[in-house]
């Protein structure tokens, strides 16, 4: 026999029975085997040999062991660098090998790298593939510069973990390609795959999802298979598996998996278990130990099972602990074998285990005999006995055996344990039965009545039972053929209440006996029976506990309680029997019943000894004789205390609490009862009586709390006086601590839309004759004057209070009759009281919520519109308006409205004039709800108000009867033009152009019907600086606008830094820009043009300048020339960072904007335009940023900020990976999102379009749309030391913006655009 151990070595602790073990164990059987064998210890033939290897190498340790029985191997070492020892051992004992194995890790040099670019030329976009596809994910690019021995490193990544070579992963890099093959997809392969290719001075990324369907299934709609198969636990027998479920959104439920294992080195696959598992783990026992294994899961649902998982990586089934101790010695044998079961063909045998102290494993061999024979035989077992209990199966029937049990461990066996006695199997009798050993059939069978819903059914057994397992009985309505099954389980008696009958039908009943062969034959059918309650089961059982309650010499005071059964009929009178002791005869006493439980029993002989007895009558008859009584002493009581409370009842009886109720006794000694003590027993406890409540109650019920659940207790009641407690009333019934299923207790509130105050209580228990009784302090309320109204419903009871107020503070319980003491109560205090006061008003007086409280908006025409706005309101809606608390009328001059869908209510104000000041108020009415809101106008508030409306009428007044401008005229640069809108023209209209007060007439008329008027300055100088006006006028009136186009002061603003993209740019703002003009941009003092670096550009109102990826050689003064016929003008920037005094040309700045620029928040890359996705799947947006300080990065849906949570995953790596994960992603999240990366130098935001699809939908088409890089500005203030430290120069004020060119104005709005106010003449 030869033994093997292989495996990779790395730098990390060993543990070999990890889920991802590196171990393989394996065994190699010899090929020739010698014809004679003697037992032998285990001998190493070959031993194993040390080596050294480096890391990442594999080794293979190779040992040869002989020795009969071929003995066991087994592995042990503590690190990868360490001593490994091999194990031989067998049942004559055991030896041992050894090797040691160095790891050494492989030395590479360090290389200086140098920066490398990389450029992507192709990339792999989103896949989509089946499973069993194979994918190929390939990114072509360009490196520089290209050193052979400094090549980039290709890392693969799959959700962010990096993937490794394997058989369902190979990796190509090289020549400019990165390759990644999947060569047989399957579920376990989809996510985000992400290529990075990494050199030292940064990497190079791309990322795409790879999407896997679920491959076609063995059977329509079948489950998809199961994926992420763990092993866990491994140990020598067993391991647990676990999985995660497939996606089930077109197939049925998922009922439960089916594990399969298959052993390393064979294709066979073998089911682990019998019936489908519900859970996602399952523990796989049976496995040999030392034995390597793969695993896989299969889903099943209504329509078949799924295709397989992708199996297992393998794993080892070895002990987790030690291995045995080199030395040991054999068991003892067990003791104490029976049989614990008999059966036909099996006997189950359970023994005692051996007192055992090794630590090597220990089993069982089970030896039988066939009692005679004298030969004992080893049972044939598939898997060694582990537990002290066993069945021997294949035992011939009806026979006697004799069994024995041996232990065994690696060192030997045990002797045998004592042998059982003669264990005789049973055997099926079948003389007289049907063919196939099945019992005859039940003798005659008998109904009888129950009750009004059930019949009891009883029969005689059948002469040959065979073995009999139990019966079958079932029903069926007399005349009909449709029999039914009244029991679903064998009836082992001969006797069985059928329940669930209708009550007055006649039915017939049939028997069958059943045994492990099968049914008998029906039985004779029963005498048709009609089904009603039984005569017996009317007739009240007899009271009980008569009590004696007061005695005054002549006549004596007597309670009873109720029969506990009273049989579906109330118990409405009592008879009472006496009987004289001195006598001893029995006569009535009351001819007439009594209804009540409370009798004075007269004309009884003092000193005499009394006993008594009562019966109970109800419509089924005079029920059973109480039992008789104590004897009582008719002598008066003198006693001072009081004499015992009666009726001790309990309701509202829960686990831990009960409430104890009484009645008051009749007798009070010689002073008022002032109070009561309750006392309690629990049953079984010898009558031990307990006292509950330390200070006496001065009321008729007492909670008492405290209690153990499920335990049964008694209770009894004492009333106290001045003279001390009294004698104690006779126990209650016994109660057991216990709530009634479903037991549920009462609710207080107010009604949502009355406003009523209600306790609501629902019962567990209900019957026809239920009814539900409220009381208030226990006591049963009566006056249902003052607004109390009770309804009920079904199992549902509420007390409403319609008037409700702080009389009605107490304690409320309601009982339910005719239940098992179905009860509740409920504690209203003061303070709750005062509060739902508060709310019942709230709801029966509503306020109507406002989002805005009464305004006002001045209109055309000088008209004022007051308005407010209500969170809701219907179509019954009605309202008021006034001025100065005058209500004011729906008419002309005040037009009032209202809109159902916003909520605005309005009055138009026709004329607002100085009559009008003051306080405007409305009042809403909107069913119960109201609202009101008030407007003061008075003082300043008003006289603005006021020229504002006179301002509006006039203005409309001039707009609407005569000519007028929509825009003032607006120069357009360049070739300069001056620009006007008229409108509410007529034919008669007349345009014309002034410059300096005097007409100009352009070379192409106005043409007014375009509603446009142009004045072109094509050759634009100082000789066209002036004052312009147009003027529109005809017999309604005239409206004339004008413009200053001056060319007093300097023609260039101050030259101003911005950040780009790519660097920053200098502009300069002109407010003219004519032919004679000459621009020259300098840098030092000298002249630069345009190239890569510096883009000279502009527009005719502005210069400019692009510096692209500024270094410290661009540091200095830049300049720009602006030259005319008559003069030169300048504006300069120092980029050094310093200030040059004496210099009055030019600006200074600081070298922060562009420090700005170099050091800002950056997106490198990774981020796609458009991103497209299917539902439930996860999406992970991942891009690298850069920026010195490190940037903070958020992530916006639709311009809203995305808040982190279970669904929203945001990550930052490291300070430069960035992530946004969205796991189970919906409809809801498609969108906009937008990344932003920004320190304090600025940033820069990146949007993706998201859009998420229907599983089964075609895959949407959505073209991306570039949208460039959003530059953010710095957060504040940039300050760059000075060069000297000791006298650091202080940061001077940021750049001021460009001027706007003096005398302009807003340029007009569009045509579409509509100015809220016409412009105001001057």
């Amino acid at each position: 026999m030869s033994a093997v151990k292989v495996a990779r070595y790395k730098h990390f602790s060993h543990d070999y029975h990890h889920v991802e073990s590196k171990y393989v164990v394996k065994e190699y059987k010899p090929q020739h085997v010698s014809l004679v064998r003697t037992t032998s210890g285990p001998k190493f033939l070959v031993r194993l040999r040390s080596h050294t290897v480096f890391e990442n190498t594999p080794i293979k340790l190779f040992c040869t062991v002989e020795g009969y029985p071929t003995p066991t191997v087994r592995w042990c070492d503590i690190n990868d660098t360490a001593m490994y020892t091999a194990v031989a051992a067998n049942s004559h004992g055991q030896a041992s090998t050894q090797a040691s194995v160095i790891v050494k890790s492989k030395s590479v040099p360090r290389i200086k790298y140098t920066k490398i670019t990389i450029t992507f030329l192709e990339t792999f976009n989103v896949t989509f593939g089946k499973e069993e596809d194979k994918v190929t994910l390939q990114c072509t690019m360009t490196i520089s510069p290209n050193l052979a021995n400094l090549q980039p490193e290709a890392l693969w990544y799959r959700d962010e973990h990096l993937l490794k070579e394997s058989k369902w992963v190979k990796m190509e890099s090289g020549g400019g390609v990165a390759k990644l093959t999947l060569t047989h997809l399957h579920k376990d392969d989809e996510g985000l795959y992400t290529l990075r290719m990494v050199t030292k001075g940064g990497d190079a990324v791309h990322s795409a999802y790879v999407y896997v369907e679920d491959g076609p299934p063995p059977v329509p709609l079948a489950p998809g298979a199961p994926m992420d198969i763990k092993i866990h636990d491994a140990n020598r027998d067993y391991v647990i598996v676990s999985w995660k479920p497939p996606n089930t959104t077109t197939e049925g439920p998922i009922i439960g998996y089916f594990v399969d294992r298959c052993e390393v080195g064979t294709e066979n696959w073998a089911q682990c278990n019998d019936q489908p598992i519900k859970i996602c783990k399952y523990p796989v026992s049976g496995l040999f130990e030392g034995h390597s294994y793969y695993f896989r899961v299969r889903a099943v649902n209504s329509r078949g099972i799924s295709r397989p998982s992708r199996m297992s990586e393998p794993i080892a089934a070895l002990d987790p602990t030690e291995f045995e101790r080199l030395h040991g010695t054999a068991p003892g044998a067990p003791s104490k074998v029976h049989a614990s079961e008999t059966d036909r063909t099996y006997v189950v045998l359970s023994w005692t285990p051996p007192q055992y102290r090794g630590r090597a494993p220990m089993w069982y061999y089970i030896e039988k005999c066939l009692v005679g024979s004298g030969s004992w035989q080893k049972v044939s077992t598939k898997v060694p006995v582990r537990s002290p209990r066993y069945a021997v199966f294949d035992l011939a029937e009806g026979k006697e055996y004799q069994f024995r049990v041996l232990s065994a461990n690696m060192y030997g066996n045990s002797d045998p344990s004592e042998a059982t006695g003669p264990i005789k199997t049973q055997e099926l009798r079948g003389e007289g039965a049907g063919s196939h050993g099945v019992p005859s059939a039940p003798g005659q069978v008998v109904a009888t009545r129950d009750t009004d819903t059930s019949v009891l059914i009883q029969w005689d057994p059948p002469k040959q039972p065979n073995n009999l397992i139990g019966y079958y009985i079932d029903s069926c309505v007399k005349g009909s053929k449709n029999w039914a099954s009244a029991n679903h389980k064998p009836n082992k008696s001969t006797k069985f209440v059928v329940h669930g009958l209708t009550t007055g039908e006649s039915y017939v009943f049939r028997v069958q006996a059943i045994n492990e062969l099968g049914l008998s034959d029906e039985s004779q059918e029963s005498a048709p029976l009609s089904v009603r309650a039984a005569l017996s089961k009317y007739r009240p059982s007899a009271p009980y506990d008569i009590c004696l309650l007061n005695c005054d010499g002549n006549s004596m005071v007597l309670n009873w309680k109720q029969p506990l059964r009273c049989g579906g009929a109330q118990v409405t009178e009592y008879y009472i029997d006496k009987c004289n002791l001195a006598k001893n005869e029995w006569r009535e006493v009351n001819i007439p019943p009594i209804k009540e439980r409370l009798y004075k029993v007269d004309n009884l002989t003092e000193g005499a000894a009394y006993k008594f007895r009562t019966y109970g009558l109800s419509l089924a008859g005079l029920g059973d004789v109480s039992d008789a009584s104590a004897a009582f002493q008719c002598k008066a009581w003198t006693m001072a205390e009081p004499g015992p409370p009666f009726d001790v009842t309990l309701c509202e009886v829960r686990d831990t609490s009960a409430v104890v109720q009484w009645k008051a006794p009749l007798y009070s000694g010689t002073s008022p009862v002032a109070g009561y003590t309750v006392e309690m027993s629990k049953k079984g406890s010898g009558q031990a009586w307990a006292g509950v409540n330390e200070v006496p109650v001065n009321h008729l019920y007492h909670k008492v709390t405290g209690l153990e659940a499920g335990q049964t207790y008694l209770f009894r009641v004492r009333g106290v006086n001045a003279s001390g407690a009294g004698a104690a009333s006779a126990a209650s019934d016994p109660v057991r601590a216990q709530a009634l299923p479903g037991t549920q207790e009462i609710q207080c509130g107010v009604d949502a839309e009355t406003g009523d105050v209600y306790l609501s209580f629902e019962s567990c228990q209900m019957t026809e004759n239920s009814q539900f009784a409220w009381q208030k302090s226990y006591t049963e309320i009566a006056d249902f004057s003052k607004g109390l109204v009770l309804k009920t419903q079904g199992s549902h009871s509420t007390l409403f209070f319609k008037n409700p107020d702080l009389e009605d503070v107490g304690t409320f319980s309601v009982s339910v009759t005719h239940t098992d003491g179905v009860s509740a109560s409920y504690k209203i205090t003061a303070e709750e009281m005062q509060r739902m006061l508060t709310l019942s008003h709230e709801i029966r007086n509503p306020i109507i919520p406002l989002k805005t409280e009464l305004a006002y908006k001045i209109l055309e025409r000088g008209r004022v519109r007051f308005w407010l706005q209500a969170e809701a309101i219907t179509k019954a809606v009605t309202y008021k308006f006034f001025a100065n608390n005058k209500e004011l009328a729906n008419c002309e001059q005040t037009k009032m409205s209202h809109d159902v869908a916003t909520g605005v209510i309005e009055m138009v104000l026709d004329h607002f004039t100085e009559d009008s000041e003051g306080t405007f108020t409305v009042q809403v009415q909107d069913g119960r709800g109201k609202a009101q809101s008030s407007l003061v106008l008075i003082g300043d508030a008003f006289k603005a108000a006021l020229a504002e409306a006179e301002y509006q009428r006039k203005e409309y007044i001039r707009v609407k009867e005569g000519p007028r401008f929509w825009a003032t005229p607006s120069p357009v640069h360049g070739a300069l033009c001056l620009i006007t809108q008229v409108a509410n023209l007529k034919k008669e209209s007349v345009f014309h152009w002034f410059k300096d007060d005097a007409e100009v007439v352009p070379d192409v008329p106005a043409d007014l019907t375009s509603g446009v008027c142009r004045l072109p300055l094509p050759m634009f100088s100082k000789k066209d600086v002036g004052a312009y006006k147009a003027t529109i006028s005809d017999d309604r009136g005239k409206d004339v606008s004008q413009i200053n186009v001056s060319g007093e002061g300097s023609t260039a603003a101050e030259l101003a830094v911005h950040c780009t993209a790519e660097g920053i740019m200098l502009q300069c703002h002109m407010k003219y820009y004519t032919e004679e003009m000459k621009i020259h941009w300098l840098f030092k003092e000298a002249k630069v043009s345009s190239s890569e670096r510096l883009r000279i550009g502009g527009a005719p109102t502005m210069a400019t300048i692009e510096i692209v990826e500024p270094t410290d050689k661009d540091k200095g003064v830049f300049t720009i020339e602006i030259a005319d016929a008559e003069k030169t003008y300048a504006r300069s920037l120092n980029l050094t960072g310093q200030s040059k005094p004496h210099t009055h040309t030019h600006t200074h700045t600081h070298w922060s904007t562009v420090s700005s620029a170099k050091h800002r928040g950056k997106v490198v890359g990774g981020l796609p335009d458009v991103v497209t996705i299917m539902e439930k799947k996860t999406l992970s947006l991942t891009c690298t940023v850069c920026g010195d300080p490190k940037p903070m990065v958020s992530w916006s849906k639709n311009d809203q900020e995305v808040e982190p949570g279970d669904q929203y995953v945001i990550a930052l790596d490291s300070g430069k990976f960035a992530s946004l994960t969205i796991k189970g992603v919906s409809m809801e999240d498609s969108g906009k999102y937008t990344m932003t990366v920004q320190n304090k130098y600025g940033g820069e935001s990146v949007d993706i379009i998201v859009s998420v699809y229907k599983h089964g939908d075609r895959l949407p088409e959505v073209k991306p749309v570039p949208t460039p890089k959003r530059i953010l500005p710095p957060t504040g203030p940039i300050v760059i030391p000075a060069a000297k430290p000791a006298a650091p120069a202080p940061a001077p004020a940021p750049a001021k913006p460009a001027a706007a060119p003096a005398g302009s104005k807003s340029p007009a709005p569009p045509r579409s655009m509509k100015s809220p106010t016409p412009p105001r003449r001057k």
